[in-house]
């Protein structure tokens, strides 16, 4: 299984730590029925959340309060700022949301031309 990222105090020095995401169409979040609860997908303005759930799904095989908490520390500074401002930063809510005790969610990897 991959190894955690150390998070550093900024959103882009962690990017880099993170594997790359070219072969990555989008991320789906599926939820204990099997239901797509979210899509991200990987264009301009999203591929910092695409890195960061493809990173918590090869670590943790699942987005549960321990991925999130995990996530929220790798969106550094995003994720004080989602605290302050609520919808700004739709990827970084969720995970705010199961780390408070929302349902674990499945993170489907949908590779490009997949």
């Amino acid at each position: 299984m991959p190894t955690m990222i150390t998070p550093t105090a900024t959103f882009a020095e962690n990017l880099q730590q993170l594997p790359g995401i070219d072969g990555v169409a989008r991320i789906d979040l599926v939820d204990a029925a099997g239901t797509v609860v979210a899509s991200i997908e990987n264009q301009p303005g999203k591929k910092g959340s695409v890195a960061v759930y493809q990173h918590l799904g090869s670590a943790f095989g699942k987005l549960d309060a321990a991925a999130a908490e995990h996530g929220l520390a790798v969106f550094a500074e995003h994720t004080a700022d989602a605290r302050q401002r609520p919808g700004a930063h739709p990827n970084v809510d969720r995970l705010l949301e199961i780390a408070a005790g929302g349902a674990a969610l499945e993170i489907r990897i949908v590779p490009v031309n997949g």
